[in-house]
């Protein structure tokens, strides 16, 4: 009874401070971290949020651009920095799971963020630059074995080592028994600049209008999309299931907002209330569905954290099944 009479007080402090915080954030402006450099698919997606964020929070927000590493510079930042919520994370598997994994470099663990929402479901493809000679996924493969063969293996662009794009090319190489080519860049848009110069082969990635318009203009040309049946905003490019050599290479890829770990759950709530708000509003989704991706469906707080967990253990065991190692 002594420790309860003593402890009582503590305990109603504690709760009149998380009472206090929940009313007072955000007090000042919330900036969204985008882990790659402006003008990739990221960048256009987090300038969509921004405003409408802003006007949920009451507050601005703002947009700061920092690419490298697999995301993961971006990432350590926000690790860095306090754990008031005023760090949001846009990450993907790529940065959170994955980069741990591969780079020795990296210190933080997946399980040191926690997901607020998930907000966007990305559909991906197998794009190529323009005069690549290969029109379907069985196409491509033989290409690739041709290259191969030939002692010059076909090249694939990602968003760094350890990327999902990463492993979907070393998985997609295992696939068709042939080497590729790795290479890495800091972000989207310079993986697909260097596609439309011809420098690169291909890019396993997420797509939008942007891209659909640049295959319109011949700069670079889809191949095979990634789901098990044809895109609707690309009715005319077959999906992999329809090929012999990468009948299952299904894959697509969620996009959430995350913050630390021990950030206040009052903080971690008005976080979430407020995207569950943004991503509910049909204008929201429709301009999502313009760039080519699905909003997710709004989840509870433990519902995307549970999307999260069920992630890591699944990303995981793709590095492990293609032999991921830390460099």
């Amino acid at each position: 009874m002594r420790f309860f009479a003593r402890s009582a007080p503590v305990l109603a402090s504690l709760v009149l401070s998380a009472a206090a915080l929940a009313q007072s954030f955000p007090s000042k402006p919330v900036t969204i971290m985008v882990p790659y450099p402006a003008g990739g698919l990221s960048d256009v997606m987090a300038r969509k949020v921004n405003t409408a964020l802003g006007t949920a929070l009451g507050q601005p927000v703002i947009i700061e651009n920092l690419g490298g590493a697999s995301g993961s510079i971006a990432a350590q930042k926000v690790l860095n920095a306090p754990s008031d919520g005023y760090y949001l994370f846009q990450g993907s598997p790529n940065e959170l799971i994955l980069a741990p994994l591969a780079m020795s470099g990296v210190k933080y663990k997946s399980e040191d963020f926690r997901q607020v929402q998930r907000y966007a479901l990305a559909p991906m493809a197998i794009m190529a630059r323009g005069d690549l000679p290969a029109a379907n996924a069985d196409e491509l493969a033989a290409y690739a074995t041709k290259q191969a063969a030939a002692g010059k293996p076909m090249s694939y662009a990602s968003v760094g080592q350890g990327s999902f794009y990463h492993l979907l090319g070393e998985q997609m190489s295992k696939t068709i028994g042939a080497p590729m080519l790795h290479v890495p860049y800091k972000g989207f848009a310079d993986g697909v600049r260097d596609m439309m110069g011809g420098a690169i082969d291909i890019f396993i990635s997420p797509y939008g209008s942007p891209q659909i318009e640049m295959a319109k203009q011949g700069k670079i040309k889809f191949v095979a999309v990634l789901g098990s049946t044809r895109d609707s905003m690309l009715p005319n490019i077959p999906s992999v299931s329809e090929s012999k050599a990468l009948k299952n290479f299904n894959f697509s890829i969620g996009t959430g907002y995350f913050v630390k770990k021990d950030t206040p759950e009052p903080v971690v709530q008005a976080l979430h209330k407020a995207l569950a708000h943004l991503l509910a509003d049909p204008e929201m989704q429709t301009t999502f569905q313009a760039l080519g991706s699905g909003t997710a469906p709004v989840q509870t707080l433990d519902g995307a954290e549970k999307i999260y967990t069920a992630e890591i253990a699944q990303f995981r065991a793709i590095a492990k099944s293609v032999n991921l190692q830390p460099q």
